[in-house]
């Protein structure tokens, strides 16, 4: 019996060790198409569409966590896929996007979704990767993603569309 209990302890620790060393994946949007007028504006039927295309277009990832600005608008976008997945949507503030993106890098083994806007996601996009890839999106683009890989301390990336 003893030696059962110590068999489950060592698969146990192999199994939190590979966890550690799993790659983790972010991925970072803008919000959906919003509607025109006010200060926090909410999703357009388009924006709205758009929405709950996201969790098709992005079908091979399982998120752990949601990830939104505080504005009607980028948190209106991942709903559905959080609701989808019981995942409750956690804010960040686009202010302090260098903290964000650290704690974001402590994560091991993950798979992140982050809802951001046209100036603040190609910026965390940068921070993730350590370097200045990406500029702020036109106005009218609303169906770019990046999807970041972080392994082993470095940073891959990759555009998909939706």
């Amino acid at each position: 019996m003893k030696s059962i209990i110590v068999f489950i302890i060592v698969c146990l620790s192999g199994l939190s060790l590979f966890a550690q060393n799993a790659p983790t994946t972010i991925i970072l949007l803008r919000h959906a198409e919003k509607e025109s007028t006010g200060n926090d504006p909410s999703l357009s039927p388009a924006g709205l569409e758009r929405s709950y295309k996201l969790q098709k277009a992005l079908k091979e990832y399982k998120p752990d966590h949601f990830y939104s600005t505080d504005y009607k608008r980028t948190k209106q976008t991942v709903t559905p896929w959080a609701n989808a997945t019981g995942k409750e949507i956690e804010i960040y503030n686009a202010d302090e996007l260098a903290a964000f993106a650290e704690k974001l890098k402590a994560f091991k083994g993950k798979t992140i979704i982050v809802a951001g806007h046209s100036n603040t996601t190609p910026q965390l996009a940068n921070l993730l990767l350590g370097n200045e890839k990406y500029t702020t999106l036109n106005d009218a683009e609303y169906s770019k993603i990046w999807i970041l890989t972080i392994e082993d301390s470095t940073a891959t990336d990759k555009i998909a569309e939706y």
